[in-house]
């Protein structure tokens, strides 16, 4: 039997810790300058933790925003729990790394995208990015028509997304 190596697993492993290093610095010393954060997260895992109706709404993934106000972020090995404020109406979250699709800071152009297993491909139609269209974002102020507004607008940088299966040899 021969043995080979999982650079697959690897590399998720890798990108997962970088999340955890830039979230656990996010953690100790705030959101530096214009970097914002949005985060596409498996709704349906089963160590992710969120409001019932949050995942009534969105049983399959939703995307979040770490921007102008959050709270109570906390990192720990497996994951990270954070306060966000949808509507005005805080609500926490715990989202294990493994639980996450897409990681993007459209503010310095830089993503990641997890593939997901191929049990999983053939029932699901991966997501070609964190589209900050459909994103839920947290705000510091109520929200109003013109907030609203904004939200839907495409950043004026694309991030980019890497993604390991043009890497993998068929």
């Amino acid at each position: 039997m021969s043995r080979t190596i999982d650079y697959g697993n690897l590399m998720h492993d890798a990108m997962r810790s970088l999340i955890r290093n830039v979230l656990q610095d996010v953690a100790d010393n705030g959101l530096p300058g214009a970097h914002h954060f949005f985060i596409t997260f498996d709704t349906s895992h089963p160590d992710a933790e969120l409001a019932d109706w949050l995942s009534d709404r969105y049983p399959d993934e939703m995307t979040v925003v770490m921007q102008h106000w959050y709270d109570g972020l906390e990192v720990t090995k497996d994951g990270f729990s954070i306060t966000l404020n949808f509507g005005d109406a805080p609500e926490p979250l715990y989202i294990p790394y493994d639980a996450i699709r897409t990681f993007v800071d459209p503010s310095v152009e830089f993503g990641l995208r997890f593939e997901q297993q191929e049990e999983e491909a053939t029932d699901k139609v991966p997501t070609k990015n964190a589209s900050p269209k459909h994103a839920l974002k947290a705000d510091r102020q109520p929200q109003t028509d013109k907030a609203d507004q904004d939200s839907d607008e495409t950043p004026s940088k694309a991030a980019e997304i890497v993604s390991l299966d043009s890497f993998r040899k068929t």
